[in-house]
């Protein structure tokens, strides 16, 4: 009669193998970094011109225009027009100075501290300017905490920064910066179609 011991103690050992083999791969997955896209920059200030288009909506109040945007910083130049081609409004700001002014076609000129006072007036909407410089581009504006999600190019699908939440779409699948846009605050929703940058 052979004794049991050998074969005992070689299961044992396969086991214990198995056991230390299985540690030490966890031990290495839990020591390697977990994968995160690379951080999304917050935006450069370079100057840019665009024109495009823009809705927005409230409740059952709604308006559409063009518009034709100068942004060199710390100056704005925004043109807006009927879809028709019809001056509505000419705003142009100093973020510096904090002085907005707006000239409308029959000659009135108005003045105001903010973009979405004399935005409000000239289309019914308050547009956040300061912030749409950067986030038209797919990025965060400094010095205000956001959050953001990619799509699985990598590229931003979701912004939210200021209590607005920026819904981003592209032409296609290869194309990095967005082309449309859909911005949501509480009771408000702003669509905007860059058809040009120049």
């Amino acid at each position: 009669m052979r004794p049991e011991f050998p074969l005992a103690a070689a299961g044992s050992r396969r086991r214990t193998a198995l056991v230390v083999a299985a540690g030490l791969m966890l031990a290495a997955c839990a020591g390697a970094p977990p994968l995160v896209p690379a951080p999304i920059p917050v935006a450069s200030d370079a100057p840019f011109a665009i024109d495009g288009r823009l809705s927005a909506r409230r409740g059952s109040d709604a308006v559409t225009a063009n518009f034709t945007w100068r942004h060199a910083s710390p100056r704005d130049d925004l043109v807006v027009t009927t879809p028709l081609g019809q001056a509505i409004a000419e705003i142009t700001g100093d973020a510096l100075a904090q002085r907005m002014e707006m000239r409308t076609p029959d000659g009135r000129r108005e003045d105001a501290a903010d973009w979405a006072t004399l935005t409000g007036r000239a289309i019914g909407f308050p547009l956040p300017i300061a912030g749409l410089a950067a986030w038209i581009r797919g990025m965060p504006h400094a010095g205000a905490p956001h959050s953001i999600e990619l799509d699985a190019s990598g590229r931003p699908a979701v912004l939210r920064q200021d209590g607005w939440e920026i819904v981003y779409g592209y032409a296609d699948d290869g194309e990095r910066a967005p082309n449309r846009l859909r911005l949501v605050y509480p009771d408000l929703e702003v669509r905007i179609v860059v058809d040009r940058w120049r």
